[in-house]
């Protein structure tokens, strides 16, 4: 019974001993700046939504991150909104760093995503709200991935 015990033992050894971890690279979470708060008489005035995505390589190999694109979609509106729910805002390629994941690690890409907002003037009108959802595309040497934001984004106006 020891010899069967000690081939057992080493049969387990040897299993995982040979095994690895995960060989891809995905794109595992992300989240946006919760609030912007749009100025009073604010017109088209610009302003950056900073977002984070998680991702981490498993491969053996550095992934390079070649483009990031974003899109926002109204989820909903309090007051009186210039869009309806459902409207697609595409900020198209937007900033990110870094550019790539060394192999067997995980990385926290930055992401810098343009967008404006408008607003009555202060005590003009009543005050109202945007909120989006945010969506991500990341294009790497490893493949395409798509990842929505686990918040949304919302833009607050006077």
């Amino acid at each position: 019974m020891p010899r069967f015990l000690m081939v057992v033992a080493m049969v387990a050894w040897l299993a995982t001993s040979c095994s690895s971890g995960p060989t891809t690279f995905a794109v595992t979470g992300s989240s946006v700046d919760p609030t912007h708060w749009c100025p009073g008489g604010a017109k088209d005035a610009p302003y950056d939504i900073h977002a984070t995505i998680q991702a981490h390589n498993g491969t053996s190999g550095v992934v390079t991150i070649k483009s990031i694109t974003a899109e926002m979609t109204l989820a909903s509106v309090t007051g009186s909104w210039l869009e309806k729910v459902g409207d697609h805002y595409d900020a198209g390629s937007v900033k990110f760093d870094p550019s790539s994941v060394t192999a067997g690690s995980s990385a926290t890409v930055r992401v810098t995503i343009p967008s404006s907002c408008t607003s009555g003037s202060y005590g003009s009108s009543q005050s109202s709200s945007g909120t989006y959802k945010v969506t991500m595309r990341v294009t790497t040497s490893a493949g395409a991935y798509t990842v929505s934001a686990s918040n949304q984004h919302q833009i607050l106006a006077t």
